[in-house]
C-alpha cells in the first residue's frame, strides 16, 4: 500500500435488500481510498457474514465487529491482521447471541471491554463482553428492553432502538428509539461498562422517529436525524443530567419534503464534518449539509444529489465523504458538493474507516 491510501470495511445487506434472507453470500468488504485523490480501488470480499448491515472497529484491538441483521441476531468478531500483499485481512474471532431480532447498530465501548448492540425489531439493548480473543461469551451480559409506542401505526406499532452513543464523559449510553420518539438514557459502570437504566434523555416531537444523532465537538448540542417525520432535531444537550431539550426541527432536505421525487423521504445517517452538520436522505437521495450557529441551530448550506440510489450510511474519512448507496449497488465519494469517485458493491450500508 502507498502512503495515501486507506482501507474502509463495508457492510452490507443480502443482495435483495433489507428485510430479505440473510445467509446469500453478502458479507463485510475491504476497499481503499486514495486520501490524496478521493479514489476508490477495487472492492475486495474480506469475510462472508450473514445481513452486516453495520460495523465498529477497535483499531488499537485490531478488532472489527459485525451485526447479523435478521431474527434472533448475532454480532459476529474477526481479528483485523495484514496479509501477504500489505492489505488488511480478516480472520472470525467468534459469535455471539445479539440479545434481539434484527441488531442494526453497534457500539464499542472506548475501553474494548464491551460491546452496546441495539436491537430493532426487539427493541433491546444489549452488552455483549469482549476478550483478548474476541467475543468473551456466546449469549450477552445484559439485555435491556425497551416498551411503548408511538402515533405512526405501521412503524411505531412498538419499541424500535435503532442507535447507541456515548456522552462524551462517558458515563451514559443513549439510545434513538424510533418506535416511542424517545432517546433513552442508560448508567455506564466506569469499571465493567454494564448499565442501569436511568430514564428518558429526552423526548422528541411525537411520530418523529429518531434514528442516529451526532453530538456537537463541544457536547453543547445534540442533533438527531428524525426519520419518520424527514426532520434534524437540534436538542440543547446538559451534560451535568445527561438530558436534552429540543429547540428547533429543521427539514432534512432543501424542499422539505422530497416531493420532487414522488418518493417519502427517510432520512438515514448524521454527522459532523468539520464546521457543517451532514445528513443523508433516502428516498431523494440526497446528502444535505447545514451551517449551525452560534445557538447550535441549524440552517440549510447545500445538498448533492447523489448519482446512487438509498444512501443507507456514510463516513467523512480524511476529507472525503465516502456513501454507501443500498439499492444503486455503489459507493459514492464527495467533496465540497461533487462527486469525485465511484465504485460497484452489493448493497452496501455501512462505511467504516480502518
Amino acid at each position: 500500500m502507498t502512503e495515501h491510501l486507506r482501507d474502509l470495511w463495508i457492510g452490507t445487506y443480502p443482495s435483495a435488500g433489507a428485510g430479505t434472507p440473510a445467509g446469500v453470500g453478502e458479507g463485510v468488504w475491504r476497499v481503499a481510498l486514495d486520501t490524496g485523490t478521493g479514489q476508490l480501488g477495487e472492492p475486495v470480499l474480506a469475510a462472508e457474514s450473514p445481513a452486516p448491515s453495520f460495523l465498529a472497529v477497535d483499531r488499537q484491538a485490531g478488532l472489527l465487529l459485525a451485526v447479523g441483521e435478521h431474527a434472533d441476531g448475532t454480532v459476529s468478531a474477526f481479528r483485523i491482521g495484514t496479509g501477504d500483499d500489505g492489505r488488511s485481512v480478516l480472520t472470525p474471532a467468534g459469535t455471539a447471541a445479539s440479545g434481539g431480532d434484527d441488531p442494526c447498530h453497534v457500539l464499542l465501548d472506548p475501553a474494548g471491554r464491551v460491546a452496546y448492540v441495539a436491537n430493532y425489531s426487539s427493541g433491546s439493548v444489549a452488552v455483549l463482553e469482549l476478550g483478548p480473543d474476541g467475543l468473551a461469551a456466546e449469549a450477552p451480559a445484559q439485555v435491556l428492553v425497551h416498551d411503548g409506542s408511538g402515533p405512526d401505526a405501521e412503524r411505531q406499532e412498538a419499541s424500535h432502538a435503532h442507535f447507541a452513543a456515548l456522552t462524551p464523559d462517558g458515563a451514559h449510553l443513549l439510545v434513538c428509539d424510533l418506535g416511542t420518539d424517545e432517546i433513552r438514557r442508560y448508567r455506564r459502570d466506569a469499571a465493567t461498562g454494564l448499565l442501569t437504566e436511568d430514564g428518558i434523555a429526552a423526548a422528541l416531537r411525537a411520530g418523529s422517529g429518531p434514528r442516529h444523532l451526532v453530538l456537537s465537538a463541544d457536547g453543547r448540542i445534540a442533533y438527531v436525524a428524525c426519520e419518520l417525520d424527514a426532520t434534524v432535531a437540534v436538542l440543547a444537550w446538559d451534560a451535568a443530567t445527561a438530558s436534552g431539550r429540543v429547540v428547533q426541527h429543521v427539514p432534512a432536505s432543501e424542499d422539505g419534503s422530497g416531493a420532487g421525487s414522488g418518493v417519502r423521504p427517510l432520512p438515514s445517517h448524521i454527522d459532523r464534518a468539520g464546521d457543517r452538520v451532514l445528513v443523508a436522505t433516502r428516498g431523494p437521495d440526497l446528502l444535505a449539509a447545514f451551517a449551525p450557529a452560534p445557538d447550535g441551530t441549524l440552517a440549510p448550506a447545500g445538498q448533492t444529489a447523489l448519482p446512487g440510489a438509498w444512501p443507507r450510511h456514510f463516513a467523512v474519512v480524511d476529507g472525503w465523504t465516502v456513501v454507501a448507496d443500498e439499492r444503486g449497488d455503489t459507493l459514492t465519494v464527495l467533496r465540497d458538493g461533487a462527486v469525485v469517485s465511484r465504485a460497484p458493491l452489493p448493497a452496501p450500508a455501512c462505511v467504516v474507516a480502518a
